[in-house]
């Protein structure tokens, strides 16, 4: 399976939407995250190279300044940082008062792409890692 089908990506796309709904409702006080962050503006994080229950995560400045080689309206999300684990690129975010998540735990802020790193191993428990690519328009 190296894509996803049209109806996995709708399925994300609604859970998303209800999401998002779901946290409009309850107010700000909900969509704050539960941990101290570092201040918008600090200096980017450490590059890391490790071995994590058994995948290979790794994390650093990248060139291009954002992911997916720079094309699209996505520059900056990872502040020039990227993410792999076993060699796919994980797509980590921060959020504008310092923390981080990533594609596979986008709920659970942390406070660095590493502990994201760690924390999407822990969720594909051994499962590859597999980018999502949705058909042209």
């Amino acid at each position: 399976m190296s894509s996803i089908t049209r109806r996995k990506a709708l399925g994300v796309a609604a859970g998303a939407a209800g999401a998002a709904a779901g946290l409009a409702l309850a107010g700000p006080a909900a969509a704050a995250p539960a941990q101290a962050s570092a201040p918008t503006g600090a200096a980017a994080p450490d590059s890391f190279d490790e071995v994590y229950l058994g995948r290979h995560i790794k994390g650093g400045s990248s060139a291009h300044g954002g992911h997916h080689g720079g094309h699209g309206g996505h520059e900056g999300h990872g502040g020039g940082y990227t993410v792999t684990i076993d060699g796919a690129e994980l797509h980590v975010m921060r959020n504008a008062d310092g923390t981080w998540i990533s594609v596979i735990t986008h709920y659970d802020p942390v406070a660095t792409p590493r502990a994201a790193a760690r924390a999407a191993v822990r969720e594909l428990q051994g499962a590859p890692l597999v980018p999502l690519t949705l058909p042209a328009v």
